[in-house]
């Protein structure tokens, strides 16, 4: 994997792996000093076109917790404020001899144009209503450490599925694990044609929130509002979002989530935000060691068996490196601890 644009580019066994590796980074970040130099002497840019707190900063410091040296792009104090193209200033950041960006950007398509730009791996932390692949890695994490795995769990999304990109690389993920997927939500906001994605679709919450495993919230945006997508915000409430006495209709062993920002009293009531089942700061808790797992997959050493040759391996892929870079920074080479879950990553 030399980067990570959309869940497409990744099989059931890839994200197998990572959540392999993910444990291997968890467990780096319960010690003393949560730190490995795995990739140190590796430079990642923060390149973010649109607001975020969760994601920015997971990304942060996943990369900082694998000794990298972090870039923060800001656009308000760039030169885009001055009319610089979005190419020129990929071309100059590139320049700079980096070697992964991190892109967020309210157009879809733009992190596949800007690995066209440069050299450096690209990671998409979201764009438009595309893909946010990691995201989709983060929860499939969380319920894998929740429920065990997800094969044969009952998932619902409801909200905003034709504005999301949280939804559409969730689909993804969450299938490619076994799960049956339900998406949720006004007709309004479904996307046009849904026919080859692999879910069912219902339009009433209270038919179907009784069977589920998972229900996943998504924000409602005010703009789908005044677009006239749905009559009012008591209204959409009403019918769907996850109110307290619908919550009672859920599976104690149920698991609530939800991408954040939440919109309390819209789409999830607070009490229900609280709700012991809600897994909402798991979610953030995994988004570090997931992202460390995919950065170091991106560039970590020796983690790709297309960077040896046919005549080194005898025309056979190489082993995985198993643990590189995990092991206790601060420790002299001999005493070196060696972590205690090995992780079998390679691409």
């Amino acid at each position: 994997m030399k980067q990570l644009i959309s869940t497409a580019d990744l099989s059931r066994a890839d994200v197998d792996d990572l959540m392999l590796l993910a444990d291997s980074f968890a467990e780096v970040q319960s010690r003393d000093v949560p730190k490995v130099p795995a990739l140190r002497g590796r430079t990642v840019v923060l390149a973010f076109f649109e607001d975020s707190t969760r994601t920015r900063t997971s990304f942060d410091l996943a990369a900082r917790r694998l000794s990298a040296d972090v870039l923060n792009f800001s656009v308000a104090s760039s030169a885009t404020k001055k009319g610089e193209s979005l190419r020129d200033t990929v071309e100059t950041i590139n320049a700079m001899g980096i070697d992964a960006i991190v892109v967020r950007h309210r157009s879809s398509g733009t992190p596949i144009q800007i690995s066209r730009w440069t050299d450096a791996a690209v990671i998409n932390a979201g764009d438009g209503w595309h893909q946010h692949p990691t995201q989709a890695l983060l929860d499939a994490y969380t319920l894998r450490n929740r429920l065990g795995g997800l094969d044969g769990a009952n998932v619902a999304i409801c909200g905003d599925i034709n504005h999301s990109r949280v939804a559409r690389s969730n689909v993804d993920v969450f299938t490619k694990m076994g799960a049956e997927v339900t998406l949720v939500g006004p007709q309004t906001l479904m996307p046009p044609d849904i026919s080859d994605w692999p879910v069912t679709v219902s339009h009433d919450l209270d038919a179907i929130i009784g069977d589920v495993d998972v229900m996943y919230m998504l924000r409602i945006q005010t703009e789908r509002l005044s677009a006239g997508l749905f009559p009012t915000v008591r209204e959409y409430r009403s019918r769907w979002g996850l109110t307290v006495q619908r919550a009672t209709a859920l599976h104690p062993n149920a698991v609530i989530m939800h991408p954040g920002p939440m919109n309390r009293g819209v789409e999830i009531d607070p009490e229900v935000a609280n709700d012991e089942r809600c897994a909402v700061l798991d979610q953030v808790a995994s988004g570090i060691p997931v992202r460390m797992a995919v950065l170091y997959q991106v560039l970590g050493p020796g983690r790709f068996t297309e960077e040896r040759s046919a005549d080194e391996t005898n025309g056979e892929a190489s082993p995985p490196p198993g643990n590189v870079g995990l092991e206790n920074e601060h420790q002299p080479d001999h005493e070196k601890e060696a972590p205690i879950k090995e992780a079998s990553c390679q691409y």
